[in-house]
This record gives structure tokens, C-alpha cells and sequence, in this order.
């Protein structure tokens, strides 16, 4: 029997990023070939400034690199340089984007100072202005993104088509000799609104270097196709979210599902995860999935993340699930300290584990990691720094001797490359 070599192997990484025009929104980059930039959204009314700028801060501080509020009425546009001055006030410095939705060209107009304090200005051309008055007050955007530097994401969305362009479409569709389905024209009516609205921005005088496109959908597949056809007709940059995810796990897990196919593929230089937050909870949350989706998939790295192994009929004590939650969140909770002090320390890997099964393995692929006694296991937690066992714990203090344990370990490896 003839055998043949097996082909080499793809590396286990990502596709190569798709080639696309970087934007600057404030300080940060966008496409280009920058890292993918995780962005949020604020809840609040706009109109009440100081529950705005706090919740700005809030989302900031977790690790949003954009935030984008609503400007919807007069009130809110005048509240939005007050925003940024409370923002000045508490040291937080990231670049806001102004959401604008059927009278943006007369908030802009009305509030000079709201068009001058923005980042970048959203507007979503299936709501911009509707018969005559659409070209227009899409043009009164791009005028004043122009006349303030701005730059503009054109945001078209499955919920609010433009309409127009839908009729367009249908008609043309209907001489075609094999007729497409109805969600093929929607589709083709969403990417071509994004596309041809970007077009008319570069002819009203925005350079693409200040353009910034998005097709938004609420179901998995739906946002793959959309966006892969987007991806290959163009070279703007891209931000991608599933809209109306959800809340909860599903949410996380339809954005995780769509984004990520994408990701893998070299599509997309934004993302936001748009979840519905639980009552009560923090509206943090989204950025935290956004973060974690990322580094998961070896495209950033935000935070040192714990491996820790589900349980098992072997580990029938919870105390591993308690150290591994533990942990996790003593590194959350140290990261803004740690982030300023070292360098690097984001890419600390660390190992919970339950049992003697794959517990010193995986511990000895962490920088540290521990192997807690399963189920009938001698009461020892042997610990391995670097690969290597260092020591063996024993009795009560087992949790907050490995938190002592880490945060030596953190001072010592990033102490050459702190400040």
C-alpha cells in the first residue's frame, strides 16, 4: 500500500489579519494592523451627566477602550462636554463616540461643543433621513465630522434597513433570471447601504482614513456571511458585534460564536459584546467577555487568566473551584496596580487543578500553578513555579498561601521590567 507524508500541520494561531485603513478615534487605533480595540456602551441618560461620566469610568477602568454614549436629544448634547470635563476631573482618559440616530445633523449644529469634545460620531444610515431629506442631513454629519476631524462609523443595522435601498433591490431583483432569496436582498441591502454610504462620505470630502463600517445582525450565521462579504468588498475598517445577543449565557455565547469564526479569519479590528445585563448587574460585564474572548483566542492579552479543571467525581471537595475563583479575582482586583508596575504581567498564565490526574501537568505548564489533593489523594498541594516543583502545601492557610505565593512570584519575574 502506497503511504504518503502527512501534510504539515497549519501553527495553531489565527488566520493573518485582513489588510485594512487604520483610524484614529482619540488616542487609540483602529484597523491598520492594530490590535483588535474592545469597546462598550454606556446605559445611562446622557441628559444626567454625572451618572454618565461615572459609568464611562466604570466601563474604562474595566478595560473598554472606547466607549460610546447616546446623543438623542438637545439635553444630552449639551451634557456631553460636561461629561468629559468629570472625566478630565477623575483621570480617566478614553475616547468617547457620540451614537446619533435620525436628528444628528441638528444636535451637531446646535452644540458645537458636543461636535468638538467627540471622538468619532455613529450614524447609521437606514435612520439617518428619510426621502429627500436623506442626502442631506447625512451630508450636515459628514460636514461637521470634516470641519471638527472627526472621524465617522457608518453603522448600518438589520433592524432599522434603509429602506429605500431595500426597494432598490427588490426591483432589481426581480429581473434577475434566477431571483435570489429574501434574505440574500436583505443582506445585500445591508452591506450595500454601509458601502455606498462610505462612498458618498468620501465624496462629500471625509478621507477613508476617517471611515469606519459595520453591519450589524442578531443571528449567528446571518453575521459571518454578512461580514465576509463585507470583508472581501472592501478595505475600510471593520467593527463587529452581534446586536440584541441577549442576556446572560446565551448572549455570550451567540457573540462568542459569530465573533470568533470571524476573529479566526482575520476579519475585524473592533469589537463590543452587546449583552443585556442581568438586573442589577454591572454593565462591565460586556467588556470582560469581549476581553477574555480575545485572549482565549491568543489575539491580546488583558489579564493573567486561570486554567482550572471542571471537577470530576475525583475532586469531591469544592475548595479547588473556591482557590480557582479566588485567584481569578485577586488578579482582577490587582491588575490596575500590576498593569502600571509590570510590564508583561498580563501574560502570566496560572493553574487551579483538582486532582492528581492532569493537575501537575497542567501546574507545570502555568508560570505557577497548583495541584490540589483529589478524592482519596494524600492531603498535599504540590506547587510548580516555571515548570518546576517548588514546594509542597499542607493544611488551613492553603489559599492564602498561594495568593502570597503569586503575588511574590509577579514581584520577582516583572521586577527587571518595571518602570
Amino acid at each position: 500500500m502506497n503511504q504518503t507524508s502527512p501534510q504539515q500541520p497549519r501553527p495553531a494561531e489565527p488566520l493573518p489579519r485582513r489588510p485594512s485603513v487604520g483610524v484614529r478615534v482619540g488616542k487609540v487605533l483602529v484597523g491598520g494592523g492594530a490590535p483588535v480595540v474592545v469597546q462598550s456602551m454606556t446605559n445611562t441618560g446622557t441628559e444626567d451627566p454625572v451618572s454618565t461620566a461615572k459609568q464611562v469610568a466604570e466601563l474604562a477602568r474595566a478595560g473598554s477602550e472606547i466607549v460610546r454614549i447616546t446623543v438623542n436629544t438637545p439635553a444630552a448634547a449639551a451634557a456631553v462636554p460636561r461629561i468629559a470635563e468629570r472625566l478630565a476631573m477623575m483621570g480617566v482618559d478614553v475616547p468617547i463616540v457620540g451614537d446619533f440616530h435620525y436628528n444628528g445633523h441638528q444636535l451637531l449644529e446646535a452644540e458645537p461643543a458636543c461636535a468638538e469634545v467627540l471622538a468619532k460620531y455613529r450614524i447609521n444610515p437606514g435612520n439617518v433621513g428619510f426621502g429627500k431629506k436623506k442626502d442631506a442631513q447625512f451630508g450636515a454629519i459628514i460636514e461637521k465630522a470634516i470641519q471638527y476631524g472627526k472621524p465617522v462609523r457608518i453603522g448600518a443595522n438589520w433592524g432599522s434597513l434603509d429602506q429605500g435601498m431595500v426597494a432598490t433591490l427588490m426591483d432589481e431583483n426581480a429581473g434577475r433570471a434566477v431571483p435570489w432569496d429574501a434574505a440574500l436582498v436583505a443582506r445585500e441591502a445591508l452591506i450595500r447601504s454601509a458601502l455606498d454610504s462610505a462612498a458618498r462620505a468620501e465624496q462629500l470630502g471625509l478621507p477613508r482614513e476617517r471611515i469606519i463600517l459595520s453591519c450589524k445582525v442578531s443571528g449567528v450565521q446571518e453575521l459571518i456571511a454578512v461580514y465576509r462579504d463585507l470583508a472581501a468588498r472592501c478595505d475600510y475598517a471593520l467593527h463587529l458585534g452581534l446586536t440584541e445577543a441577549g442576556m446572560g449565557s446565551k448572549g455570550i455565547t451567540a457573540s462568542s460564536a459569530a465573533l470568533a469564526v470571524l476573529l479566526q479569519e482575520g476579519i475585524g479590528d473592533t469589537i463590543r459584546i452587546s449583552l443585556t445585563p442581568e438586573p442589577g448587574q454591572s454593565r462591565t460585564a460586556e467588556v470582560m467577555v469581549a476581553q477574555e474572548l480575545l485572549q482565549t483566542m491568543g489575539l491580546r492579552a488583558f489579564t493573567p487568566l486561570v486554567t482550572a479543571c471542571p471537577g470530576c467525581g475525583r475532586t469531591t471537595s469544592t475548595f479547588f473551584q473556591e482557590l480557582a475563583k479566588a485567584v481569578q479575582e485577586h488578579v482582577r482586583a490587582r491588575m490596575p496596580e500590576w498593569r502600571v508596575k509590570y510590564d508583561g504581567v498580563e501574560n502570566l498564565t496560572l493553574a487551579v487543578m483538582g486532582c492528581v490526574v492532569n493537575g501537575p501537568g497542567e501546574s507545570r505548564h502555568a508560570n505557577i500553578g497548583i495541584s490540589l489533593p483529589g478524592n482519596g489523594e494524600a492531603p498535599a498541594a504540590p506547587v510548580f513555579i516555571d515548570g518546576e516543583k517548588a514546594m509542597t502545601l499542607r493544611g488551613d492557610n492553603i489559599a492564602a498561601e498561594f495568593v502570597g505565593l503569586l503575588d511574590d512570584y509577579v514581584a520577582r519575574k516583572y521586577a527587571s521590567r518595571a518602570g
